[in-house]
């Protein structure tokens, strides 16, 4: 299977007055194409800065990054933007849309900083991405004309509409309630299904009930990394689970 992944004796040190403080203490892993992989840990445990190491956000002080077959750590800030902006599709808690902004508008950002991509081509794969992510009717409406779940999968949208190696997901359920939860779960074991790299941040236990491979940190280091021989479908828990009341 092809690396996209690989993470050799990561670490990443802070200031903090006269302290330096650890917070990744010689991580190493490796995710292939194709792998759902949640990452665990409580507070403290280093799960923000593996996050943004992941995401091309930081720089390691020791150890090497490889995504999908580049070398990160010795690039300069606009060589890991640019690298950030091919490979890795976000997904945050907060949705992170533009306000009074269409869907169509929102997904196209990650388009615009691709010079060879012309404005009907972007327009084209919005649509395209947000059809996929079952918002084919939703297209012109804003931000605030959306619900929770309907925000969070144009979010979806915008993170594949560059075709990213991976999808980095931030606690990507954290905000909503569980019916809705439970159907943007769906929506990511569908990709997953689609062949699509998943890496799924947080602190819930019960999402690696649903992923293929569970890795929990603490205290800076890899404490556990188990994969799951028994996947639940989320779709047929959301059909247990009781409808919503207006």
């Amino acid at each position: 299977m092809k690396e996209i992944i690989r993470l050799d004796d990561i670490r990443r040190d802070f200031r903090v007055g006269d302290e330096t403080v650890h917070a990744l203490r010689g991580v190493t892993f490796t995710i292939c194409e194709g792998e759902f992989v949640t990452i665990m840990g409580t507070s403290g445990s280093g799960k923000s800065t593996l996050l943004n190491t992941l995401g091309c956000l930081d720089t390691p002080s020791a150890g090497e990054y490889y995504l999908d077959g580049t070398a990160v750590r010795s690039m300069d800030k606009n060589q890991r933007a640019t690298l950030r902006n091919r490979k890795i599709g976000f997904v945050f808690q907060n949705y992170n849309l533009l306000p009074k902004t269409t869907a169509i508008e929102n997904v196209e950002l990650p388009l615009m900083y691709n010079p060879s991509c012309s404005s009907a081509e972007r327009r084209d794969r919005a649509v395209a991405a947000l059809k996929a992510v079952g918002l084919g009717d939703r297209l012109l409406h804003r931000s605030n004309q959306m619900s929770g779940g309907q925000m969070q999968r144009v979010a979806i949208a915008r993170a594949l509409v560059n075709d990213p190696a991976v999808i980095l997901a931030d606690e990507a359920t954290g905000n909503l309630d569980t019916r809705t939860s439970f159907e943007v779960l769906v929506l990511f074991q569908q990709l997953h299904a689609a062949g699509r790299t998943i890496i799924f941040v947080t602190h819930n236990p019960e999402i690696a009930q649903y992923s293929s491979r569970n890795i929990t940190l603490r205290d800076g280091r890899v404490t556990g990394d188990v994969r799951n021989a028994a996947i639940l479908d989320a779709a047929e828990t959301l059909a247990q689970l009781p409808e919503q009341e207006d």
